[in-house]
Order: C-alpha cells, then structure tokens, then sequence
C-alpha cells in the first residue's frame, strides 16, 4: 500500500539567510524534464522525466548524488515528467510532493510503493529552507501544477507545461526573480510540420496543452518586472521550435519593454545547462562550470 502522508502548511514565508542558492536544468524538452535545486539546507528535483541512470548522470556532471536529494516535486504525471521515478525514487525510496489526484496516475502508470507526500494544489509548505507555493496550471493532466519555489536568495517560478497562463497564474509569477517558462513550439513550423498529425496540432494549441512562443513572450510581458533577472526556456520541441526561434520572441518582447536587465536562457534536452548561483542579495548571480567534486 502506498505510504501518502500530508505536508504540513507553511504558516509564514520567512527563510533564513544562506550562502547561495544553486539552480541547474539538467535537462528539458518534448522526451524529458528534470531540475535540480540546492540550498545549503534542501536539495530537491523538480520533475524526474529521464531514466534513472540519466539523472545519476547528469547529477554526476555537477558532482551531486540522487542518494542525497531531500524529496522530488512533480508538476504532473506525463511520462516525460515521471519517468525516472521507479528506478530512482522508487529505490531510494525517496518522497515525492504531489497532489492526491496526480499520486493516483503514478500509482495506475508505476504501481510501486513510492514514499509520497501529499500537498493540495494551492498549498504552500515548507520542504526543508525551501517554501513550496503550488498552483493549478491549465494543461491536459490529472491535477497538474506549477511550482513558486521561495528561497533566501529569491523566488524562482516552474511552469513548464501550460496550455495558456490565465491572470491566476500570472499574478503568482509577477515577483519572481527566476523563470522557468515553456515555450514549447513555433506556431508556423506547428502548422507546416508532416510528422504531426491535425489532431495532435489542435491538442498542442489547445487552452489545456503547450505555451507556443508567441503565448511566452505574452506572458512575459505581463510578468516582467525590475526583480526578474533570468528567463529558462523550457519544454522545446525538438521537431517544431529552435532554440533561436524561442530566444528571438522573448529578446523582441524584452527589447520592447526596455527589460534588457533579463538574462535569456535556452535548456536543452541533451545536456544540463550551467549552474545558476544565487547569493542572499540577487545583485550578485553568476553561471558556473560543472563542479568538480562529488557530494
């Protein structure tokens, strides 16, 4: 029987002073999505969507363990979000924060006993240094979510699978410092792509399936604010976007607001992307190298 134990609420979002606060994509796009996120008191994944062996070795590349993380946030249930949790979770038997509705799919697609920890979606609880904000996202799963992470060196918002962003969702990202946002496809290479069937292009356009680029920078200049230093691009489609496609429709929307404070980033699916640090004061960010040492 799987164990499924609530996470307490967070009644304050007050964090303590650190020394920094690392941030690195290991991956994202169409097949798989996976964060790492490390404060000196919480190391946690935002999704698990390669193999396990992937995730050791990605970890590996920035000298970080899956044997040492605290527990796996997931935003849904899509395998390309999910599909290291048996291998990986499931043997380390590491916790798994997600909604009731969202457990239950893993449980039907991965029936093991994974340690879940349930959270209702619009909770804030607190895992570790780390305060977890969750909210609804409109996309074609059970439950699925968004993630505003708050720590001591500033707010870092998860959405990476979204049909459209509704005011709800905009409001919740208007403070952050750090973006990770899908920007999924180009609508014209969409539209004139062979391998993609017309039915599968009205689910992808849909209000519940991807954020296209246009819908991106959309978004983002609702969002934009002096505070937002760093923008990922996120959940590329390898058939129907580029990176230079998606970095083009935000730079334009930036450029237009006069934001060229906003640093734009473009993950990959193959690769990590650098390591983000982030000091107590957001004045001072740097991009790291792969570490060296293995922890």
């Amino acid at each position: 029987m799987n164990r499924k134990k609530l996470c307490p609420p967070c009644l304050a979002i007050i964090l303590r002073p650190v020394e920094e606060v690392r941030l690195t994509i290991l991956g994202s796009g169409s097949s798989g999505n996976a964060v790492y996120l490390e404060t000196p008191g919480t190391r946690l994944l935002v999704d698990c969507g390669f193999s396990a062996r992937q995730i050791r070795q990605r970890l590996a590349t920035i000298g970080r363990a899956p044997e040492n993380l605290n527990g796996i946030l997931i935003t849904h249930e899509h395998s390309d979000h999910i599909q290291g949790l048996k291998n990986l979770a499931g043997k380390l038997n590491l916790p798994l924060y997600c909604n009731r509705h969202t457990s239950e799919e893993i449980t039907r697609l991965l029936p093991i006993d994974f340690n879940f920890r349930l959270f209702e979606t619009g909770q804030t609880f607190d895992l570790g240094d780390v305060a977890v904000e969750t909210f609804s996202v409109p996309h074609d799963a059970a439950d699925p979510v968004g993630f505003l992470l708050h720590t001591a060196s500033g707010k870092i918002g998860v959405l990476t699978d979204l049909g459209h962003a509704p005011r709800p969702v905009a409001d919740r990202m208007r403070n952050v410092n750090i973006l990770l946002l899908e920007t999924n496809h180009d609508l014209q290479l969409l539209r004139d792509c062979p391998r993609r069937p017309p039915a599968l292009k009205q689910r992808i356009t849909s209000r519940h399936g991807h954020l296209s680029n246009e819908g991106a920078a959309d978004f983002v200049g609702q969002v934009v604010h002096p505070g937002l230093s760093h923008i990922y691009c996120t959940h590329l489609s390898h058939e129907c976007n580029t990176p230079a496609l998606a970095r083009a429709e935000l730079a334009d929307m930036l450029g237009r607001l006069g934001a060229t404070h906003v640093e734009i980033h473009v993950t990959q699916q193959a690769t990590p992307s650098p390591t983000l640090v982030l000091s107590p004061q957001l004045s001072s960010q740097k991009t790291l190298a792969p570490l060296p040492a293995s922890l």
